[in-house]
This record gives structure tokens, C-alpha cells and sequence, in this order.
């Protein structure tokens, strides 16, 4: 047993450095990315250039679809950011499937406070599928008035520049669908919350960059911009409304529709609003399982992203041995260090999660590992059983 335990651990170990390696590419393909990219809680690092004689050519008017359900941590500031676009000319529609809604007063608090903005509420019960998100975008868009439609989720923290980023990028020849890239920023300092904004932070951001550098082109759920004629070739919103990854199933149409997907120089930051370990694992095994419903070989390589818990593995199967634990405690701090890096880069620091890096490897695997089977996830008192990427729904 004991060459069995050493073959083990010898495996662990190269899995762990496997990460770290892919870690340090992803973490310094997004600090270049960053560069010259303005982050939302941080004034602008340059100026821009004056705009030229054509200006209202490059800058058409556009609709911003913003499906809300529900009062939530710093809703008013995340949605307040779409109201501080540095744009001439932009149309907001809120959209909401109930009178009671406890959104609905934030956004008539922002109307108040923005009286010149083009905001259009629209409320519709209405339910073309299981997917409700898309539901309430099949209910807003006979009220988009504009080409270009920007649907962002209501979490969702943006620059001034953000609309300008994204219209620029359709000017790139083949490009049909926009996103962008996301940061969690914990609606509070609570550790459940640190824990799952550095998942997203330190695992789905350089992962996301590695993706992009060997040629994948996948769509993000934070932002999804593209023109009507683009929306209406692949189907419209109601060839989305069956699946529950409508982002991903979004981006295959778009790429079998002929197009390309750019991502705009611009990062968003997602509200972590988590309050137990409960409910962030839910959420995230409601990502994993997702995920692993459109892209499973991705999914599951995707556990290479967990060095620290190779790590652990690695001392488990070799504790005698000082490589074991010098891979433990050296990555570890090497994490940490990669950690407070893209906490400066996307302005979403984690304060005193340094202890907590090796149970939060761990938790992702546990994650992975319930993500492995079973179809069964729950998303505002919905029970959703993918198949597919397909969705049974029915409401608890």
C-alpha cells in the first residue's frame, strides 16, 4: 500500500502545482486586462479622449434590460450605478413580476432622485417558461425602443463607462453578443460572504482569462449585450426561457449563429449577499450543476483550480514526507499573496480570509463533487431540475 499512497501523493502534488502555474497565467492575464480599466468604487485612471466629429455615430442610443426580483443588499447602490452612465442617451427598463414587489420602491426612489432618465417599469406576472428571468425579458421587450439591448442582472456594480466599453466592442468585426467580466464584492465583511466573492475573485476570474487566452468565447450572465437582429435570427429571448444557463445557451446560439462574443473593457462587480454556509453552498451547487449541464468536460477540469486542496490530498497520502507540507504551507501563502493581488485589481479586498484559504478549496470541492450528480437546484423558491441545460420547474 505504501508505493500506492507515495504514487497518490506524488499525484496530489503536481495536480496542486498544475493550479498554482494556471493560477499565476489566469491572475496575470487579468492584471493586464485591468490596465487603463476602470473599476467601480475607484475614480477614473486616465483620461478619455475627446470624442471626434462622428461621436453620435459610435454612440447610439441603447436599452438597458434589468430584470429585478426582490430588495436585496446594496440593490439601491448597484442599481443607482446604471443611473451614472457617462452616455448621451440610454433607456431603462426595470423589469418585475409583482405590484409588491420590495424592489419596486428602490426603483421609484432612484426615479425621484434621476428625474431626466428614460426609465420604463414594466410589471407582468406573465410566465413563458420555467426560466423567470427570461420570462420578465420576454414581458420588457415590446418596450425596448432601442437596437442595441444591455440585459444586466440586478446585483450587478458598474463604472460611468460601462454602456461606452460595451457599444465599442460591437464595433469589432463579427461580433454579436458583448460581456463582461465580474468580481464578488461581499455585501459586508462577514467571512460567509468573503468566502464566496474570493471563488469567483481567485478561481472564476483567471479562469475565465485562461479560457479567453486558448480561444473559448463564453458568454457571462453578469452582462449580455447584443443588437435585435442578432436576437431575432437565434430565436428571441424565448429560445432561452427552457434553460436555466440562458447565458451559456446564449453564447452557443450566438456562435452557431455565425458570431463572435467579445469581452468589453470594462469589469462589474456582483453583490455577495450570503448570510450562512447553507446558503452559499446552495448557490454555488446550483452553479456548479448548472454548469456542468452545458459545459461538463470544462466543469471538471475546472477542479485543477483548487490547489490547496490537491494540497491537503498530497499531505494526507504523504504525511512524513517535508515536500508534502512545504507544498501545503508554501502554497498557501503563495494563495494568499494571489489573493490580496486581485483584491487590489478589481477593488473587492477580503480582509482576513488568509486563514480560511485552505477550508475554502475544500468547500469548492465539496461543491464539485455534489455538482457531479444529481439535477436538482433551488433558485427563489424554485425547485429546478436541469436536463440538459434544460429546466422541470416548480415552485416551492
Amino acid at each position: 500500500m505504501a508505493p500506492l499512497f507515495a504514487i497518490a501523493s506524488a499525484l496530489s502534488g503536481a495536480f496542486s502545482l498544475a493550479g498554482h502555474v494556471q493560477n499565476l497565467i489566469g491572475t496575470s492575464l487579468l492584471s493586464r486586462f485591468c490596465q487603463n480599466v476602470r473599476i467601480p468604487g475607484r475614480p477614473a485612471p486616465y483620461q478619455r479622449e475627446a470624442s471626434s466629429h462622428n461621436q453620435e455615430a459610435l454612440r447610439p442610443s441603447v436599452t438597458l434590460m434589468k430584470p429585478v426580483h426582490g430588495d436585496e443588499p446594496r440593490l439601491e447602490d448597484a442599481l443607482e450605478s446604471f443611473f451614472q452612465q457617462d452616455y448621451p442617451s440610454y433607456q431603462i427598463i426595470f423589469g418585475l413580476h409583482k405590484e409588491d414587489d420590495t424592489a419596486l420602491p428602490v426603483i421609484r426612489r432612484l426615479q425621484q432622485r434621476y428625474p431626466h432618465h428614460d426609465v420604463t417599469i414594466i410589471i407582468n406576472d406573465a410566465l413563458h417558461g420555467p426560466n423567470r428571468k427570461v420570462s420578465n425579458l420576454i414581458n420588457m421587450y415590446p418596450s425596448c425602443r432601442h437596437d442595441i439591448l444591455i440585459i444586466s442582472d440586478s446585483d450587478i456594480h458598474v463604472s460611468p463607462d460601462y454602456i461606452t466599453h460595451i457599444v465599442e466592442s460591437f464595433q469589432q468585426e463579427r461580433v454579436q453578443l458583448v460581456t463582461t467580466l465580474y468580481a464578488g464584492l461581499p455585501a459586508s465583511p462577514s467571512l460567509i460572504r468573503m468566502l464566496g466573492a474570493h471563488s469567483i475573485n481567485t478561481n472564476f476570474l483567471p479562469g475565465v482569462m485562461m479560457s479567453r487566452l486558448i480561444g473559448r468565447q463564453d458568454c457571462l450572465g453578469a452582462t449580455m449585450a447584443l443588437k435585435r437582429t442578432h436576437l431575432q435570427q437565434i430565436g428571441g429571448f424565448e429560445a432561452l426561457v427552457s434553460h436555466v444557463a440562458d447565458d451559456a445557451v446564449l453564447g452557443q446560439l450566438i456562435r452557431r449563429n455565425g458570431g463572435d462574443i467579445a469581452l468589453a473593457r470594462t469589469l462589474c462587480q456582483t453583490t455577495i449577499t450570503e448570510t450562512s454556509l447553507k446558503d452559499l453552498f446552495t448557490h454555488e451547487l446550483r452553479w456548479g450543476r448548472t454548469v456542468r449541464s452545458v459545459e461538463p468536460l470544462g466543469y471538471g477540469l475546472s477542479i485543477l483550480q483548487l490547489p490547496l486542496f490537491w494540497a491537503v490530498l498530497c499531505v494526507l497520502f504523504a504525511p512524513s514526507r517535508r515536500f508534502s507540507w512545504g507544498l501545503l504551507i508554501g502554497g498557501m501563502l503563495y494563495r494568499g499573496a494571489i489573493t490580496q493581488r486581485i483584491g487590489r485589481l478589481t477593488n473587492c479586498a477580503l480582509p482576513g480570509i488568509f486563514p480560511f484559504l485552505i477550508f475554502r478549496d475544500c468547500l469548492s470541492a465539496c461543491v464539485m463533487l455534489g455538482s457531479a450528480r444529481g439535477s436538482r437546484v433551488t433558485w427563489r423558491g424554485q425547485t429546478m431540475h436541469i436536463s440538459r441545460g434544460k429546466t422541470r420547474t416548480k415552485s416551492l
